[in-house]
């Protein structure tokens, strides 16, 4: 039973081990496969994303084209630029407010002109009515970037996001067309708003995954596209050092903000995060402005969103593996037994048969492996036993008949020889009585031949006749009954 249940546990061992060496080349790249996965997936959502964007910024900015002619047509009619202004406005729902500033004094007896329409912002959060008015933040427009940078450089294009001050109610990101008079001179700029909360929801509507979003970065640092408003009314990610935001997270930012790109982990919290990241790059169309916005986005996965369904199946597998181990283990039990029965059989057999119990006989197996081979041959090893045990019982009867007849025979040889030495026994006191008394006579004659009388010697010779004749038939018989004997056995033997 323990050498079973060690065979099991060695063969339940192996098996773990090659087990747990393909599910560890399976996680190894299984979880390979879902990184690249996951950045093929980055590398689509960020190409969706800067496509999505860049449909904003591209509709904003043919917007603005449609009126850019028209309204170099009329720079002498002020009234006109509050239609220019409001056109534009109603023209795209994703503009929040467009402004026509002038340079000072370009009109006369106005140092400062400014068509200025947004939409109206209700209590509900919705931007439907259109209102109009004559300044833009706390500032003279003459001493804001939107207004000041275009009308110095001739830059067209977009500026970094104007947030705190330097906006009324929310962040935004402006497009500036700068504009000249006939003679070619600057005198004034077309700025075109985008609320960034509105581009930060219509990028977000598309989530990459349950927990992922996507960001935008402008060059100055802050955010353009992000799920968390409070961030998008920061005026740099470098303020949310005073939130307790990982080190790895600025780090991931800082790389982005440099042009890179790439993928990087940060910390969260407790959780690990990755984001994938890229500079913004606009389509190149004719007559659209070529100038790099050193802009960068990035869509952030956590690590949960990437490998969730992965560390889910790993632990199915582990979960069916272990129930499959315990179905091997018992499986593999259940063959071992069935296996070494025969095996158990033959060592049952042999002890019986070193215990001297030879006719229990092996059964005849139609198995024609190794054990059946074996407990076959076996068989036939028993069968000629048991053939050289009776064999060995019958001569060991047959000796002991035999034993017995050579005992019988023994006694009566015994019995013979008492019979033979009885005989001779008497026979030889017989023929020593009667040699003494021939002695005897003779002895008397010899002696005392002179001093007898006639008559004591003829009865000495008579006697010594007589006794002669005596030990002569004694002789006689004796000759008699030695040749009677050999020849009974001679006829036994």
């Amino acid at each position: 039973m323990r050498k079973r249940l060690r065979l099991n546990i060695q063969v339940v061992c192996e098996a773990l081990l090659v087990l747990a060496v393909t599910l560890g080349i399976l996680a190894y790249f299984s979880h390979k496969a879902l990184h690249e996965e996951a950045v093929l997936d980055a590398e689509q959502t960020l190409e969706g994303t800067v496509q999505s964007i860049d449909n904003v910024l591209l509709g904003v900015e043919q917007s603005t084209g449609n009126i850019y002619y028209d309204l170099l047509e009329h720079l002498d009619d002020p009234d006109r630029m509050y239609t220019y202004s409001r056109e534009l406005v109603a023209s795209d729902p994703d503009i929040a407010g467009c402004a026509i500033a002038f340079k000072p004094g370009y009109y006369p007896g106005k140092n400062l002109f400014m068509a200025y329409v947004r939409r109206k912002t209700s209590p509900n959060g919705n931007q439907s009515e259109l209102e109009t008015l004559e300044t833009f933040a706390e500032r003279p427009y003459t001493e804001q970037a939107w207004y000041s940078e275009p009308m110095t450089t001739g830059y067209v294009g977009w500026i970094d996001p104007l947030k705190g001050i330097n906006t009324e109610s929310e962040p935004l990101v402006t497009f500036c067309l700068p504009f000249g008079d006939k003679t070619g001179q600057r005198v004034g700029v077309i700025a075109v708003d985008v609320s960034i909360n509105r581009l930060s929801k219509i990028v977000l509507a598309a989530k990459p995954s349950e927990h992922a979003y996507c960001v935008l970065l402008a060059r100055n640092g802050s955010y353009i596209v992000h799920p968390d408003k409070k961030k998008l009314s920061d005026p740099d990610m470098y303020s949310q050092k005073e939130r307790g935001v990982d080190v790895t997270e600025l780090e991931a930012a800082k790389a982005m903000l440099a042009g890179e790109s790439g993928m990087r982990e940060f910390r969260r919290g407790n959780d690990d995060w990755y984001v994938f990241f890229k500079p913004f790059e606009r389509v190149n169309w004719e007559g659209r402005s070529s100038a790099e916005l050193g802009w960068s986005v990035g869509v952030v996965y956590p690590e949960d969103d990437i490998f969730s369904i992965h560390d889910i199946l790993l632990y199915l597998v582990l979960g069916i593996a272990v129930i499959g181990i315990l179905l091997f283990f018992l499986l593999c039990s259940w063959m071992l037994r069935s296996k070494l029965q025969p095996l158990r059989q033959l060592s049952k057999s042999t002890q019986t048969i070193a215990n001297g119990k030879y006719n229990e006989m092996m059964p005849y197996t139609e198995r024609n492996d190794e054990i059946g081979l074996l407990q076959n041959r076996f068989e036939q090893m028993q069968l000629s036993l048991q053939s050289k045990v009776d064999e060995l019982k019958n001569e060991t009867t047959r000796l002991h008949q035999h034993g017995d007849m050579l005992r019988v025979a023994y006694d009566k040889t015994l019995e013979t020889d008492d019979m033979k030495s009885s005989f001779l026994n008497y026979m030889t006191n017989q023929m020593a009585s009667s040699a003494e008394s021939i002695d005897n006579s003779v002895t008397t004659l010899c002696n005392s031949y002179h001093d007898i009388s006639q008559q004591e010697v003829g009865r000495q010779v008579d006697n010594i006749q007589r006794k002669g004749q005596t030990i002569v038939e004694l002789l006689n018989y004796i000759s008699h009954y030695a040749e009677t004997n050999t020849g009974k056995e001679a006829d036994h033997d």
